[in-house]
């Protein structure tokens, strides 16, 4: 078993390897190579590094990783990524991994953090003398079975209410609502124009976060979107009271499962409406019908209103490895020590 690492700006000269380990692992498409090239490309500061691990002439295990601190390193995580940017091979040991690409890494590392994992799709390991695990965010999703009357009854009585009095608002007033479902690849830079306005006329623009067209993430958006829609692997949602966009979702499918990766709504026509939980239930209901996809994946930290949508609520973790079992019981003591003694977790919080 022996871990190779090359800068990630030559991804590309990867990618068939990165696509068919991919496949083999039957990961999300999160994790897929149209999905984690523009990362590199818009969001690398250009101290990333590819990483892989072959075995038997095998590529059983492939990541893209970045210094984190002193002596660490991380998987690569910018905001736009909702899982660890790693991929391993089913029946290959974790910590012997760990410990290879430990041993390959510049700067001679003490801790790797093997950051956002997803339970279900990566049971969570044991600790042991050099890896220990934390909680990363509680994570919620949808499971599309069955109808959507069923479903819908299912959940709170508040919310059905409050939805239904909505709907019965905007037909007095005699204003139409509409979802369109755009999965066409030259729609794509329309799209994130369009998600751009309706973020900057939002809270997110008094931060300076907001997605705009012209920035690093809308480049970002632009392009993921553009490479997945042409293999049928991207959607945008848009809704409309009238002719007036409301709200829109961001979305990537794989062959189960659809991920909402960004949602946004004109907040200035809110006034007792709830422009993005109305196309919410519109969105639901079609998947429901179609009966295409089993899940829908939310990734982000639960929220109030993804608890009015679903019981099914699961914990995302981190990994730390260390280089040595006695650095992680050091940690592990600091850690218990007064805050002003902890020294910070590569894994950003606690120190497993």
């Amino acid at each position: 078993m022996s871990w190779h690492t090359i800068p990630a700006a030559r991804l590309s000269e990867h990618a068939p390897a990165w696509r068919a380990l991919h496949a083999a692992c039957g990961a999300p498409v999160p994790l897929s190579y149209e999905f984690v090239a523009p990362l590199v490309e818009q969001m690398g500061s250009g101290a990333e590094l590819l990483a892989w691990c072959e075995k038997d002439g095998q590529v059983v295990a492939m990541a893209l990783v970045a210094p984190s601190g002193r002596a660490s390193w991380s998987t690569f995580q910018p905001p736009q990524a909702p899982l660890g940017l790693w991929l391993q091979a089913s029946g290959e040991p974790l910590e012997a991994l760990l410990a290879g690409l430990l041993r390959a890494l510049p700067g001679f590392p003490l801790v790797f953090a093997l950051t956002q994992m997803d339970p279900a799709l990566a049971p969570r390991p044991d600790d042991s003398a050099a890896l220990g695990t934390l909680d990363y965010i509680d994570t919620a999703r949808v499971t599309l079975t069955g109808d959507f009357d069923t479903y819908w009854q299912g959940r709170g009585k508040n919310l059905r209410a409050n939805l239904k009095k909505q709907r019965a608002r905007l037909a007095r007033d005699g204003i139409v609502p509409r979802l369109e479902v755009g999965r066409d690849p030259q729609d794509m830079a329309r799209a994130v124009e369009d998600y751009g306005r309706l973020e900057q006329g939002g809270w997110k623009a008094g931060q300076g976060t907001a997605v705009q067209a012209a920035n690093a993430q809308g480049r970002y958006y632009r392009a993921m979107l553009e490479r997945l829609a042409a293999r049928s692997a991207a959607s945008v949602c848009r809704y409309y009271l009238g002719e007036r966009l409301v709200a829109m979702d961001l979305c990537v499918e794989d062959a189960g499962s659809i991920v909402v990766l960004k949602t946004s709504y004109d907040e200035s026509a809110a006034d007792g409406l709830s422009p993005a939980l109305l196309m919410r239930e519109e969105a639901t209901r079609r998947l429901f019908e179609e009966g295409r996809l089993a899940r829908i994946e939310f990734y982000g930290r639960v929220m109030e209103w993804h608890l009015r949508w679903t019981d099914e609520v699961r914990t995302m973790y981190h990994i730390n490895y260390y280089r040595w079992p006695g650095l992680r019981r050091l940690r592990a003591m600091l850690a218990s020590r007064p805050s002003q003694a902890r020294a910070a977790d590569p894994a950003r919080s606690g120190a497993p």
